[in-house]
């Protein structure tokens, strides 16, 4: 449609992204920087951690070629100041070159969230060759599931946050019409949440495929919930283990996942279903956000990079009572959640366990970590069964292979 942006040429670097078309804001003479400056005291959020006065008075009156503002980026941050014993991030980018004319703040706040991970010097490697992978079948009478999800943004359209009504319905035409081209085991069904039947609606229930409208201050301070459902959507194929959601926090969310523990095979899928829809992507004229500093671009800055999630679903009745279990998580670049995922309690003993790096490190290095890492909690977990003493495991490096 000619009201939506053309799409923008990226080199590899990510630093050209055609800022000619870069323009500011103004403000009443009565309103400095000094007096619009957020009151960031009592928050605990990288933004918060990173944003000082200088950095905002240098940046608050810049806005990207398609008008998002520094303050934008910053609202959710502000008004949700975070929880004293669990840091956010803060922020979220609402297009491919807010990364860019904001990165002042958004390098340090990427560095602050991401174990050091410094977007100004380093550069990130991408990996999708499942052939690497190693040790790729857990015990399943630990491992009851397996899945790997990232997201993918299409390069030329605002991200959720600051994204039109006819942006979010070219992301949907563009994703759909080249999910129609997947064949074989990839092939499948687009169900929209406006049109859906109520018998389609149940079923996705019922499979734990259907998201529903964001309640959550931190993505309705971001206008993520714009809209709502309209352009939103559901695609999986017909086994149901290859899933791609449509404009909720991304422009896509992709997930490969099935029962049991072969996590070598889930992340096969992914991989060839990834590669396909790129190229069917491609082949209309579109390309996904992608550069060297920064890896695959998403809205929140938490899944730069990779935007890479590999998790099962483990029981381990004895070491989640070991004191030593969050320790061994941590050397082992892994984190825990419940069973129904973030926020929510353990049930039967049942985690759900994935790693906790997407930036710096490529997908093959974080699905292996999982393996190498679950393997080894499935080891901790025999041996606590047979009365012996387990060891917390020497930290993984900080980086994998640049």
């Amino acid at each position: 449609p000619a009201e939506l942006p053309e799409p923008v040429a990226a080199e590899s670097s990510g630093r050209n992204l055609g800022y000619l078309r870069q323009t500011t804001t103004s403000h009443p003479a009565f309103c400095p920087c000094s007096a619009d400056y957020p009151d960031l005291r009592k928050h605990n959020n990288c933004m918060a951690e990173c944003l000082t006065p200088a950095i905002y008075s240098r940046l608050r009156d810049k806005m990207t070629p398609n008008g998002y503002t520094l303050d934008q980026c910053i609202q959710t941050g502000v008004d949700n100041p975070g929880h004293p014993f669990i840091k956010t991030v803060g922020m979220v980018a609402g297009d491919e070159e807010s990364y860019e004319v904001f990165a002042e703040i958004f390098d340090p706040v990427i560095k602050a969230r991401h174990n050091g991970y410094d977007p100004r010097t380093m550069r990130h490697h991408t990996d999708l060759d499942a052939s690497k992978i190693t040790h790729g079948q857990f015990d399943e009478r630990y491992v009851l599931s397996s899945r790997v999800r990232t997201g993918r943004s299409i390069r030329g359209l605002s991200l959720p946050p600051a994204c039109s009504r006819a942006e979010r319905r070219e992301v949907e035409n563009v994703v759909v019409t080249a999910l129609s081209g997947l064949r074989g085991d990839l092939s499948g069904k687009y169900y929209s949440l406006t049109s859906m039947t109520e018998r389609e609606q149940q079923q996705l229930i019922d499979d734990h495929f259907l998201f529903d409208k964001p309640v959550s201050p931190l993505l309705t301070c971001a206008g993520m919930a714009r809209d709502w459902p309209d352009a939103r959507g559901i695609w999986h194929n017909n086994e149901k283990t290859f899933l791609i959601w449509i404009n909720e926090e991304d422009h896509t969310r992709v997930i490969s996942m099935e029962k049991g523990g072969n996590m070598k095979r889930v992340f096969e899928r992914f991989c060839r279903g990834l590669k396909e829809v790129e190229r069917l992507i491609k082949e209309r004229g579109w390309e996904f956000m992608w550069n060297e500093r920064l890896g695959y671009v998403l809205t929140c800055p938490s899944n730069l990079g990779t935007g890479l999630r590999a998790g099962v679903h483990v029981k381990l009745p004895r070491l989640s009572k070991d004191p030593r279990f969050s320790k061994i998580l941590e050397n082992l670049r892994l984190q825990k959640r419940g069973t129904g995922g973030v926020d929510t309690a353990a049930v039967a003993d049942i985690y759900d366990i994935s790693n906790l790096d997407r930036l710096g490190r490529s997908e093959v290095e974080l699905v292996q970590i999982v393996i190498d890492g679950v393997n080894y909690l499935v080891d901790c977990e025999k041996k606590l069964e047979r009365g012996q003493d387990i060891k917390v495991p020497p930290p993984l490096p900080q980086f994998g292979r640049r």
